[in-house]
């Protein structure tokens, strides 16, 4: 099979390389790697040997058919203004590599049908009403944002970026959404970053809005979409204290940080005591590090397949074989949200699947 240009381009910017320090390290030229990536010129084999040890991705990686990377236009990347283009290729170069793991899964699996409607006509907090009515949430908490989100068909990965430089970010591809969570941020905030890319995928599927203004609809989904108003409003009445909003944020596993935007905003707390709690948070790191922290949720569909791949005494490792991919690469997009750094347990523990269509194919 010939060489990929789209594989090299993906492999050298995971490694965050520009083509100028690409070629350096080569030894060639920047117009040779130039030359390489646009398809133009292939290296030969001794050439792709030396650039499958300098980005330390296997030589059949670049031989393999083109892989689709997805485009920087179509995915809500959160403050990308003041992200590196080297960070956001990086990131993007993941999703390549996620896409290749996710067609890996759903061959190899029978996963969630994608249920998740185009609600970009509605402002954002009617469009969380009417998700979770069609969810059929009603106005409970939800107990686990990524186990909601499997169970709808959305693809959920953690960013392979072990970073709080690069945010959550979210994107279609054709009809199947993909979520990647950054896992290194509070269990709070992740789960936050959750219904905040959940927003983009059912708000703006038509690329209508960008920037700034999809970013505010993005937040105020949800944030209605964790914290209904009248959920809020059927256990609240006043918030005197920091301390008081601690205990309380625990019903909707939200940062306090979060709460208390949720509070002002449907009218529970004036604008003085929102300051003021927003000043105490602040003075206390609160913003950083949550107080009283939940439990990190956990991917249940990456959970069950890695279970069952242990009952046949298989790891994670096979999926990087049948991909030619590093172990590496698998591992950063999985073990973020299965929480696990170590093989997961026999297959007689696991868990209840999220449909009956989580289940391994002949």
């Amino acid at each position: 099979m010939s060489f990929s240009a789209a594989r090299l381009g993906v492999a050298r910017q995971r490694r965050l390389l520009n083509r100028k320090g690409f070629a350096a390290l080569l030894g060639v030229t920047q117009h040779t790697v130039s030359r390489w990536e646009k398809g133009t010129t292939e290296p030969d084999d001794e050439t792709i040997a030396a650039i499958a040890n300098c980005l330390q991705f296997p030589v059949d990686f670049f031989r393999s058919v083109d892989l689709e990377v997805p485009e920087a236009a179509l995915v809500s990347f959160r403050s990308q203004t003041s992200m590196k283009a080297a960070i956001r290729d990086a990131a993007l170069s993941a999703g390549a590599i996620g896409f290749l793991v996710a067609d890996w899964a759903d061959e190899a699996f029978s996963l969630p049908n994608v249920s998740v409607p185009d609600l970009h006509p509605l402002e954002p907090e009617a469009a969380a009403r009417s998700l979770r009515e069609d969810w059929g949430l009603g106005e409970r908490p939800i107990s686990n944002m990524i186990h909601l989100l499997e169970a709808h068909g959305v693809r959920v990965f953690s960013l392979a970026e072990n970073s709080v430089r690069v945010n959550a970010f979210s994107l279609w591809r054709d009809d199947t959404p993909f979520i990647f969570l950054n896992t290194v941020k509070s269990a709070e905030s992740s789960r936050f970053d959750a219904a905040h890319e959940l927003g983009h995928l059912v708000l703006h599927q038509d690329g209508s809005t960008t920037g700034r203004e999809a970013e505010d609809q993005a937040n105020r989904f949800a944030s209605a979409f964790l914290m209904p108003r009248a959920d809020i409003l059927g256990h609240i009445s006043d918030v005197y204290s920091l301390d008081q909003l601690i205990r309380l944020k625990r019903r909707w596993k939200v940062s306090v940080a979060a709460l208390n935007y949720r509070l002002h905003k449907v009218g529970i707390t004036t604008d003085w005591r929102n300051r003021d709690l927003c000043i105490q948070i602040s003075r206390l790191g609160y913003h950083k590090e949550e107080p009283e922290p939940i439990e990190r949720e956990r991917s249940m569909v990456w959970e069950k397949i890695l279970k069952l791949l242990w009952a046949e005494k298989k790891t994670f490792r096979v999926i990087a074989e049948d991909l030619a991919l590093p172990e590496s690469e698998v591992s950063a997009l999985i073990y973020g949200v299965v929480n696990s750094g170590s093989p997961p347990p026999s297959s007689t523990s696991a868990p209840t699947l999220v449909s009956d269509r989580v289940s391994a194919r002949p």
